[in-house]
C-alpha cells in the first residue's frame, strides 16, 4: 500500500541532491490545485470585483447544485483561492487577495530559481 505521495507505506522520502530547492509549500501546491478546474476558475470570477457570495448565491450562478458549489468552494479557500466568514447559519465567500499573491510570490520565487 502506498501512501499519498506514491511512496510504499512507511518509507523514507527519497534524498534530497545537495542544494536543490525543496518543492512547493503544501499552501501553494493546493493553490495550484484549486486553479486546475474549470468549474473553479468559472467560480473565482464570481469574485471579481470584491463580490461576496453564498454557496446558494455560487450554485445559482455557476448552475451547478449547492453540494457541488460548497465542495469547490472548500477547494478553493484550501487554495487560498477564497476565504470566507459566517453570518448565523449562511457562510458568504470572497476573494482571498492577500492569500493568492502569496501564493503567487512564492510560486515566482520558485519558477526563477528552477527555470
Amino acid at each position: 500500500m502506498s501512501d499519498a505521495t506514491g511512496q510504499p507505506a512507511g518509507a523514507s522520502p527519497p534524498a534530497r541532491a545537495a542544494g536543490v530547492p525543496e518543492g512547493l509549500a503544501p499552501q501553494t501546491q493546493e493553490f495550484l490545485k484549486a486553479l486546475g478546474s474549470p468549474t473553479r476558475q468559472r467560480i473565482m470570477m464570481l469574485f471579481a470585483q470584491g463580490a461576496e457570495l453564498s454557496v446558494g448565491e455560487v450554485a445559482e450562478r455557476t448552475g451547478i447544485s449547492q453540494a457541488t458549489a460548497s465542495q469547490q468552494l472548500t477547494l478553493l479557500r484550501r487554495g487560498r483561492v477564497v476565504t470566507s466568514r459566517r453570518d448565523g447559519k449562511t457562510v458568504y465567500y470572497r476573494a482571498d487577495r492577500d492569500g493568492a499573491l502569496a501564493a503567487l510570490a512564492e510560486l515566482q520565487s520558485y519558477l526563477a530559481t528552477c527555470c
